[in-house]
């Protein structure tokens, strides 16, 4: 059963903490000379910035309360050589900041991506795609952005305050009291605001999440849609999930927007307290007009930056969603793994033996119950019997998708559970019921066994299986472009380009789950003719409902209630009158 459907949340499984983030910060160790430079700029950025105003206020009180034209010259072309310095550090700062964020977050995506692929079948059975696709590319953008951009300009905000603070005091005491004394109110507001922005924004990642997914569950399913002329639903279901985003989003803007006006208003504050004292104090002898001047510059200058540490914490509670999003699925751990003394399977010859195995999904519904058998390399095995009797729970053990409960699954002598999963599935190959082409080429569909074939062995591989007549009757032969999921092609179509894709890998261990129920009695004859080139001189196994399709195996075994009741070749298991032969009767009654 799934974890959740396309309209439903995903659980918030731990808080934020500091080992996550400090997780993050590991993708941003190999670009630390680029994040140095960058900081180092940014000191130099900052200083030159904190020296406009203090040097206006030498200007004022110094040169042009004295009319001294020449210290004024002087002074006003070191202002704007700091001016033109500061404008090229900063954009320099951007171009390398940006690069290097892209660059983490290339990073991220390969490996979440690389993580993602070893993930086990029970993952990806209780995950909408849509929601996995969300996290691999939404949610990974923002942590970057965070270290990159966002902890940069904070110690460019952090370094700014303190340099603010240090001058106004070293101007004078009494104002500088006078422009913090309102700051408890704004950090009063910022501690009650920070739990509900970071719920709010994890709100609109979830509502976001699930769009996702039901916009990519809908378009795969669009000629089901239209089939049933069940558009109106569709949009119904559509319109909903885009209204839960817009609420939840504006619950998230009214939250995040106290931040601004908070900031705003406690300047405003302290700007007026610091303009009227400032008046007062000047009459009084206590304070020159390029210290006023000054101040009422750094006024603005100081809560700039409080805005924007702001702003940046409001952005730390927004990533939050994302980081913990993103670090769940790195730390979704693959049910089926290399074993730390896994050794690499040599090159088989196909003895698969099973040895008293046992496996269940649930512990009170067992699916296989003890079952032993040997195969011989060369063998050809069909395994038939009703739905959930557990014949593709045996080639899936085989293939070690899941490891059984009990017993053991051997190939040449080798438990498949002590070699590395790519030394055994690289010697396997699985043609499905619902066959998967990739968006691309005939050509690259069919390469895909084997990535380092020549063109010569693809068309070699079509023709073995009998695809090339239909290959070459499109306008670019090989060359075609066969659209997402193989749209273009035919179910019989795409059922011979697995062959051919299949046949070029050269498997040692085949096997064919459902290959050929869903297509119709011309184009099975032609299959048929392909199986018998796939099957040659490998261990098979073919899982079929329709059971003219394996009347030649070498044996057929008969899977009921989780074992093996029945074994033999089609005549002797037709001559026990058991359950093979009633599934023969019954199947040739219905065809008639």
């Amino acid at each position: 059963m799934a974890v959740n459907r396309y309209n439903e949340d995903e659980e918030l499984e731990k808080p934020f903490n500091a080992e996550q983030f400090k997780r993050l910060v590991k993708f941003a160790l190999p670009y630390k000379k680029e994040i140095i430079l960058s900081v180092i700029m940014v000191l130099i950025v900052t200083v030159g910035g904190l020296a406009g105003p203090y040097i206006l206020k030498v200007a004022i009180d110094d040169y042009i309360s004295r009319k001294d034209l020449v210290g004024l010259g002087r002074i006003s072309i070191l202002y704007i050589a700091i001016t033109f310095t500061v404008m090229y550090l900063n954009r320099t700062r951007t171009f390398i900041l940006s690069k290097t964020g892209q660059h983490i977050i290339f990073n991220m995506r390969q490996q979440l991506f690389e993580h993602v692929q070893s993930l086990s079948f029970k993952f990806f059975d209780s995950r909408p795609a849509g929601k996995i696709m969300m996290r691999i590319i939404n949610d990974i953008n923002a942590p970057a952005d965070l270290i990159t951009n966002g902890f940069v300009n904070v110690l460019s905000d952090l370094v700014t305050l303190v340099g603010i603070i240090v001058i106004m005091v070293s101007m004078n005491v009494k104002l500088s009291l006078i422009t913090f004394a309102v700051l408890p109110v704004l950090f009063t507001v910022i501690t009650v605001l920070k739990r509900h922005i970071r719920k709010r924004w994890f709100d609109v990642r979830q509502k976001s999440s699930n769009m996702n997914a039901y916009l990519n569950e809908s378009i795969q399913g669009m000629k089901v849609t239209q089939a049933f002329a069940q558009e109106d639903v569709s949009e119904a279901n559509f319109n909903e999930l885009n209204a839960d985003i817009v609420k939840t989003w504006m619950k998230a803007i009214r939250i995040n927007n106290f931040f601004g006006p908070a900031v705003n208003i406690t300047g405003a504050l302290s700007t007026m307290l610091v303009f009227f004292m400032g008046s007062y104090m000047y009459y009084r002898g206590e304070a020159t007009i390029g210290v006023i001047f000054a101040f009422l510059s750094y006024m603005g200058r100081f809560w700039g930056p409080i805005n924007d540490i702001s702003n940046i914490y409001n952005m730390l509670l927004v990533t939050m969603a994302s980081i913990e999003r993103v670090f769940e699925l790195f730390d979704q751990t693959p049910d089926i793994a290399d074993l730390p003394d896994a050794r690499e399977l040599p090159k088989i010859e196909g003895k698969v033996e099973f040895k008293d195995v046992s496996f269940y999904y649930d512990p009170e519904k067992p699916v296989l119950k003890h079952v032993s058998f040997t195969v011989k390399p060369g063998e050809t095995i069909a395994l038939v019997g009703p739905t959930g009797a557990g014949k593709s729970t045996i080639v899936n053990l085989i293939s070690r998708f899941y490891d059984p409960v009990e017993g053991q699954v051997c190939i040449d002598g080798y438990d498949i559970k002590h070699v590395t999963l790519k030394s055994l599935r690289s010697q396997m190959g699985i043609v499905l019921q619902d066959t998967f082409i990739f968006a691309g080429t005939i050509y690259d569909n069919i390469k895909y066994g084997k990535p380092d074939a020549t063109y010569e062995e693809v068309i070699e591989a079509a023709k073995a299986v009998h695809a090339h007549d239909f290959i070459m009757e499109f306008e670019d032969g090989y060359n075609t472009q066969v659209n997402e999921r193989g749209s273009r092609l035919s179910v019989g179509q795409r059922q011979l380009i697995s062959f051919a894709r299949t046949l070029l890998a050269n498997p040692r261990i085949l096997i064919l789950d459902e290959a050929t129920s869903s297509i119709d009695t011309h184009t099975e004859i032609l299959v048929q003719q392909a199986l018998e080139k796939l099957l040659e001189g490998r261990t098979s196994f073919v899982i079929a409902h329709r059971l003219s399709t394996i009347r030649n195996a070498d044996r057929i075994f008969v899977i009921d209630d989780g074992q093996i009741k029945e074994m033999g070749n089609h005549e002797e298991l037709m001559a026990k009158k058991g359950i093979y032969y009633d599934l023969q009767m019954s199947q040739y009654r219905f065809a008639v």
